[in-house]
């Protein structure tokens, strides 16, 4: 029979996860987010960090680092301890389209991070300047494809959503598109609104205050349903062009290898946070849709994506080094 102390030392083996998980958090936690502070990354990042420490009782620190579409923030991560004290707030560009877009890409996304929720979505508008000619989308697609040149779409960048989207959207309608990749979402904004660009595939949080403003206007919407920020602009379904239907997506991550007591705590707490109402009336008007996903439901989504846009980027032949 075992001995009284071989009993004592399997009872404390057994209790140290649960220990591990009641001490945790007992320092400050960072939050990684690839986009610059005023951003609309960074108002869901801020938003999360401040229910998210309540819920916690530890502070969470939102650190912004920016460039390269979001993936410097998860190289950060990727290379991090797998305690639970520095995470991401990825998105669908630097998590499910570079990996297809990138031969170099310093991070696998499949490999180095372990999903925890949902965070935030947001559809895409197709915007063109308010000067523009094009008060609907049908009239914008037939002078598209009746044009001996190529349209000009604006972008935040190559390899971005806004690109590919552009891309799949050209390929829907049966329109030529010449993207212009701009540095940053600021100088793309400003290219579009200058009319040095035709059109632009911007999110519902970015086009609202523009369009309210009469700088922009809104042709179509990717989501499902139309969106309260923007009444009286219908869905490409409506539309009838149902497969333009991509969108913008935030999810946590933590390096892989996390705990799974820390990554389940991590779930719980922050799809409570994303449902206090001032959490849900801040991201609600920044025009973010409220997800606070279990980890299934964000793994399920992070393989449907990587298939989808793999397959968007495969049509373009694009790549990036």
């Amino acid at each position: 029979m075992p001995s009284p102390l071989r009993r004592l030392l399997v009872t404390a083996m057994l209790c140290l996860p649960a220990i591990a998980l009641a001490q945790y958090p007992n320092a400050p936690i960072r939050l990684n987010v690839g986009f610059p502070p005023g951003t609309g990354p960074d108002i869901v990042a801020r938003t999360l960090s401040q229910q998210l420490g309540e819920r916690l009782k530890q502070s969470v620190v939102v650190e912004n680092r920016a460039g390269a579409g979001g993936q410097i923030a998860a190289q950060t991560v990727a290379r991090s301890p797998a305690d639970g004290y520095t995470l991401l707030l990825g998105e669908v560009g630097s998590i499910s389209i570079s990996p297809a877009t990138y031969n170099n890409l310093n991070y696998d996304p499949a490999k180095d991070f372990a999903p925890i929720s949902e965070v935030v979505r947001a559809d895409f508008v197709l915007v063109v300047p308010a000067t523009s000619p094009y008060q609907t989308l049908a009239d914008f697609i037939k002078a598209g494809k009746a044009s001996k040149d190529r349209v000009n779409f604006g972008t935040f960048g190559a390899g971005t959503p806004g690109h590919f989207g552009a891309e799949l959207f050209a390929r829907e309608v049966g329109m030529q598109i010449e993207p212009v990749h701009y540095r940053s979402t600021g100088d793309a904004v400003s290219g579009l609104v200058s009319g040095s660009v035709q059109a632009e595939f911007v999110t519902t949080a970015l086009a609202a205050p523009q369009v309210k403003g009469g700088k922009m206007r809104a042709l179509a919407i990717t989501g499902a349903k139309p969106s309260s920020a923007l009444p009286g602009v219908p869905t490409f379904a409506q539309a009838g062009y149902g497969k333009v239907d991509f969108g913008a997506w935030f999810a946590l991550f933590a390096p892989a290898g996390t705990p799974a007591d820390i990554l389940d705590r991590l779930q719980t707490e922050s799809a409570a946070a994303l449902r206090t109402p001032e959490a849900a009336k801040t991201l609600g008007d920044a025009g973010f849709i409220v997800v606070g996903s279990t980890r299934q439901d964000l793994q399920r989504l992070l393989d449907s994506e990587a298939k989808r846009w793999s397959a968007v980027v495969k049509t373009t032949g694009f790549k990036a080094n």
